[in-house]
């Protein structure tokens, strides 16, 4: 059995020692600023977050582009050279094309290399969500499971990814287009805090509505012992776009429910998914029935 290798993408917003750690390979993604190109790597080595953020509260407005196929076909023709198979946790195809676009690289690299093991597998989810799957993922990998049986588990866990996120208001997810004229009403009254989640088909879906920061922690809270049957065993990821205080916040009050601190990561939210969620947006995400 050939050894094979994990790979993702930079919109799992997994931090840059995890991702180390676990050996998981990660793509990363372009944004633009004021026709200036970035590349985000998760050790911020193209531009700094906060930063980011910085520009984004100034007006900036940053936009996201398609990953051309020939990135993807240049690195799982690198892995392949290294003898190994490759299979990748794509980005989901309800925000964006890219896991289509996979696709048709593993298609280009088979020309050259037709015995060479290439999975693309849509996860459905999207920054610390697709996070907190890849992390499982790298954990069952680590644990000896092969390529066929992490990627069968792929598929059938995809509905079994929990997202909970609150925003400052939906201006960038309407401006991006990931959310309809009719959905992005929701939340334009001040200090209104939409909540979102993602749908069966990796669509963004605006769930209910807080007003101010704490009740929408709190309604975050309350979705998450919904959807898990002990959280004494629950391992979560908390994102947040440059808002520390609102994430270590949620991370206290989940421990205070019955979460144990190590099973508990606070992750930055990098500018691919902060070009569409904005500044302030704090997530909870995590994978049921592990």
């Amino acid at each position: 059995m050939r050894d094979y290798v994990l790979v993702s993408d930079s919109t799992g917003d997994l931090p840059v020692d995890v991702i180390k750690e676990l050996g998981v390979r990660i793509l990363p993604f372009s944004y633009s600023i004021n026709d200036e190109v970035f590349y985000y790597y998760l050790d911020e080595r193209d531009g700094d977050i906060s930063k980011f953020y910085d520009r984004l509260r100034a007006g900036d407005m940053p936009v996201t582009a398609q990953v051309n196929p020939v990135t993807y076909q240049e690195l799982f023709e690198e892995i392949v050279k290294e003898g190994k198979d490759v299979l990748y946790l794509a980005f989901s195809s309800g925000l964006s094309g890219s896991y289509q676009t996979s696709k048709m690289a593993i298609e280009m690299v088979k020309e050259d290399y037709p015995d060479a093991k290439i999975i693309s597998i849509d996860s459905l989810s999207a920054s610390v969500g697709q996070g907190a799957f890849v992390y499982e993922a790298a954990m069952l990998k680590k644990s000896g499971m092969d390529i066929d049986a992490l990627a069968q588990w792929i598929k059938e866990k995809r509905q079994d990814v929990k997202h909970w996120f609150m925003v400052e208001d939906l201006f960038h997810l309407k401006r991006g287009g990931r959310l309809s004229a009719v959905s992005a009403v929701v939340g334009s009254a001040l200090k209104i805090k939409p909540i979102l989640s993602v749908d069966e088909e990796g669509k963004l879906v605006v769930k209910s509505k807080a007003r101010g920061v704490g009740k929408a922690l709190d309604f975050i809270l309350s979705k998450v012992k919904e959807d898990t049957e002990d959280l004494s065993e629950l391992r979560a990821i908390i994102g947040h776009a440059d808002a520390l205080d609102n994430a270590e916040k949620l991370k206290n009050m989940a421990i205070e429910a019955g979460m144990k601190e190590e099973n508990i990561m606070v992750a930055p939210i990098g500018p691919i998914i902060g070009t569409h969620v904005g500044a302030g947006m704090t997530a909870m995400a995590f994978v049921t029935k592990v």
